[in-house]
């Protein structure tokens, strides 16, 4: 019969597959330690392709993240730690859990409310003693864990009331750095900048990752376009002053924005 290729379950079967014994050699070969930098991979492509809001994209690497976690979840399966059944068991319950104002009696009026709700849900769920800090895992890229870090403080009230007061810190910290002693110091002083920095933008509705993520593109694209105008022009990069290159510079930011 021939498989249903939009279902899940089919997924699932042709990883099972692939790690039978008349399988492919590479997966066969797999642990879930192997697959540790596949699933990272897999998720900055996924991000990647949302930078570039290319859908068409996004739909492929999403793709490819579920196949990842299939692969994941088949080897754990093997070694009867858990199966795919009680992976999805587990999130449905989880979501169920914490949206009782969908699922259950509770009300919330706004994403204000379903926030605070969430919060307290998930103390009940938190060891005694647990930080609410304490489930981010801090193998996050920086960026990304300071604002998890700042968003979980701001739920229970410990934030700024406004952008002015963050940026003013900013300021602040940059004399900081002026002032440090020495490297050691600096780094940490020049730390708290760009902490402070990651504030701001989660205040002014900007994931700093993501405008990082750009900047580096941006810059990639721009410098790129330089070599191209040097290749064109007879010109050898590295013999140009860096006034010359800033010239260059601004011709490829007025040719690509």
């Amino acid at each position: 019969m021939e498989q249903d290729l939009t279902d899940f379950n089919t997924l699932v079967a042709i990883v099972a597959r692939l790690r039978g014994p008349d399988g492919c050699p590479w997966d066969r070969v797999q642990t879930n330690e192997s697959l540790r930098s596949d699933l990272m991979e897999e998720c900055y492509e996924a991000m990647e392709a949302l930078d570039e809001k290319d859908a068409a994209k996004l739909r492929e690497e999403l793709g490819d993240l579920l196949l990842v976690i299939a692969l994941h979840t088949q080897i754990a399966s093997e070694k009867s730690d858990f199966d795919m059944r009680q992976v999805v068991q587990g999130i449905n319950e989880k979501v169920i859990h914490r949206h009782p104002h969908v699922f259950g009696a509770a009300t919330a009026r706004d994403a204000g409310e379903v926030a605070a709700q969430w919060e307290a849900l998930k103390k009940e769920e938190r060891h005694s003693g647990d930080s609410i800090l304490s489930g981010l895992p801090k193998a996050l890229p920086a960026l990304t864990y300071s604002y998890g870090v700042q968003k979980r403080v701001a739920r229970i009230g410990f934030d700024w009331t406004d952008t002015a007061g963050i940026l003013e810190k900013a300021v602040e910290e940059m004399r900081e750095i002026e002032q440090a002693p020495d490297v050691e110091a600096k780094s940490r002083e020049f730390g708290d900048l760009l902490f402070t920095l990651v504030n701001a933008a989660r205040h002014m509705g900007i994931d700093s990752e993501a405008a990082l993520r750009g900047a580096n593109r941006r810059f990639y694209e721009r410098f790129a376009h330089m070599e191209k105008l040097c290749e064109q022009r007879g010109l050898e990069m590295a013999k140009l002053s860096f006034k010359e290159q800033n010239v260059l510079w601004e011709e490829a930011k007025r040719a690509l924005g």
